[in-house]
């Protein structure tokens, strides 16, 4: 079965779709430590890396799309197409400016203050943001439990910044991972108001939103210097494969068919996975080091938004 849903036909199931948000969530967490082995290697910036990361991804969707048409069997050939509304282009146009705006501040913010922190920052942020804008745009209800989760995150991203002196944080960086954040959540909110219409297709939504990402993202990398300059080529090429395959290709086809599917607040507590495999990887990798401060303020974000999960499993779930 391939990864991309088909929703002409066969509605992707609850199951499966938390599946896909799963692998994806656990695929993003390695892309901030391969972005700072290259930055450690190379010259490479965060707008060349971003289009690199958009334009290879997008050369690996495309390559696989025959394959996922000869296994649709006998499905129509319109499943694996782009959407033919008038919706469609403005969607995707709108769709890959946000991703455009999430990848190129995450790395950004992994450049200026670490690995850990920029995770952590935009992916607690996240759900904040998230959970604030599916209740004023989507009517998802909040609740209680989501609202002292909100105020957690809130208060653990005031630790962040209150350390923000320390070698550990950068404010700066702290402030791209939130313009980061900002994206994300915009990005899954509208794929979970556009799956709530029906006819959305996961496969064709993904494709379009990489290309007009790396549309717009090739002037600034062009201006930011394209090519890397490294005495190790080969390893930061071998990195920007790996990135381009598994938290590229991958894990963003995973996930807009997955959000399609599932709550909104409920697809950023699984996008958890992130943050917590890139502290242990910044740690345990890149040899990072957490003050009192900064893990204070990480742990306090990350168990705000597990409430935020806990709410969330006493919600009804949305109807798809």
């Amino acid at each position: 079965m391939s990864f991309f849903s088909r929703p002409d036909s066969v509605s992707l199931p609850v199951g499966r779709a938390l599946l896909y948000l799963i692998v994806a969530g656990a695929a993003w967490g390695t892309a901030g430590a391969a972005a700072s082995l290259i930055y450690r290697t190379s010259d490479l910036g965060a707008f060349a890396l971003s289009f690199w990361r958009g334009a290879a991804g997008l050369v690996l969707l495309l390559a696989a799309r025959p394959l996922l048409r000869s296994r649709a069997g006998n499905a129509p050939p319109a499943s694996l197409t782009p959407e033919p509304s008038r919706r469609g282009l403005p969607r995707t146009v709108v769709t890959g400016l946000w991703l455009a705006v999430f990848q190129t501040a995450y790395f950004m913010a992994v450049d200026a203050t670490g690995l850990a922190v920029a995770t952590v920052v935009t992916l607690g942020a996240g759900p904040v943001l998230i959970a604030l804008g599916a209740r004023l745009t989507l009517g998802e209800r909040l609740g209680r439990g989501g609202a002292l989760a909100v105020a957690g995150a809130l208060a653990g991203l005031g630790v962040l910044f209150a350390g923000g002196t320390g070698p550990a944080v950068h404010l700066g960086g702290v402030l791209l991972a939130l313009v980061s954040a900002t994206g994300y959540s915009a990005m899954t909110l509208l794929t979970r108001r556009w799956g709530r219409d029906g006819g959305a297709d996961a496969s064709a939504t993904t494709v379009g939103a990489f290309t007009v990402a790396a549309l717009c993202l090739l002037p600034f990398a062009l201006a930011e210097g394209l090519l890397p300059h490294s005495a190790e080529p080969a390893r930061v090429l071998a990195l920007l494969v790996y990135i381009a395959a598994v938290p590229t290709a991958l894990a963003y086809a995973l996930y807009f068919a997955g959000a399609a599917v599932v709550r909104s607040a409920t697809v950023s507590v699984i996008m958890l996975l992130e943050p917590v495999s890139a502290a242990v990887l910044a740690v345990a990798v890149l040899g990072e080091r957490l003050t009192v401060t900064t893990l204070a303020g990480t742990l306090l974000m990350l168990g705000s938004v597990t409430g935020l999960a806990f709410a969330e499993s006493r919600a009804t779930p949305a109807p798809a």
